[in-house]
């Protein structure tokens, strides 16, 4: 894998973790938060690289071969 594959992909799964996690830490935040760090770490991870992997990601994948289709047939 090339540098700028590696760089799209970097960015693919940025674009869903961020707000992934700013909406995990809204709705749950409060409740995390008298937990130790480790812990909550732990609950974040476990409910979010799933997510991210079987489910965020292929939807951007899916988005971006959506909108790259429509702009190859206008060509």
């Amino acid at each position: 894998m090339n540098a700028k594959m590696k760089f799209i992909t970097a960015l693919k799964i940025w674009i869903v973790l961020y707000p992934s996690i700013t909406l995990f830490l809204y709705f749950f935040g409060k409740q995390l938060s008298t937990l130790p760090l480790p812990l909550r770490t732990l609950i974040l991870t476990m409910c979010l690289v799933p997510w991210i992997i079987f489910v965020g990601v292929p939807f951007v994948n899916f988005l971006i071969k959506t909108f790259l289709g429509k702009n190859e047939n206008r060509s």
